[in-house]
């Protein structure tokens, strides 16, 4: 069985991988693993020895910190989203670093100069409102 810290950590190296641009088979490059394992780490199939993490971390330009960052909050969100139900929650997927589209999203965003990344923000706060009215 898994646990719920060893999910957290894999979701966080899957996420900054995407938010990079690294493929699985790069980031086992850099690290001197297999492609596989990074796979498992990434679902928290297996758990990710301090070294590894380090490597890991190292090869994605984080601190180790990184990957725990919100682990506190990780049973209190699975706990809202099995039973609570805000109008604001109601509209997002559980887990946005588990949703690719979501990400890439991101990506896509950040790689937009500042001017213009403020102004499609403001489009797409405006259209999130009148789609909600």
């Amino acid at each position: 069985m898994t646990h719920h810290v060893d999910v957290h950590v894999g979701k966080r190296i899957r996420h900054r991988r995407w938010m990079v641009g690294m493929t699985q088979q790069q980031l086992a490059e850099k690290v001197g693993i297999k492609f596989q394992q990074i796979q498992k780490y990434e679902t928290g199939m297996n758990r990710v020895s301090a070294s590894r993490l380090w490597d890991i971390g190292s090869a994605l330009s984080v601190p180790v910190s990184y990957f725990f960052e919100g682990v506190e909050q990780t049973e209190e969100a699975s706990d809202v989203s099995a039973g609570l139900d805000t109008a604001d929650d109601a509209a997002l997927p559980g887990d946005l670093l588990a949703d690719r589209e979501a990400l890439e999203l991101v990506r896509s965003y950040y790689a937009i100069p500042e001017n213009q990344r403020r102004r499609l923000f403001d489009l797409a706060r405006v259209l999130s409102d009148t789609a909600a009215a």
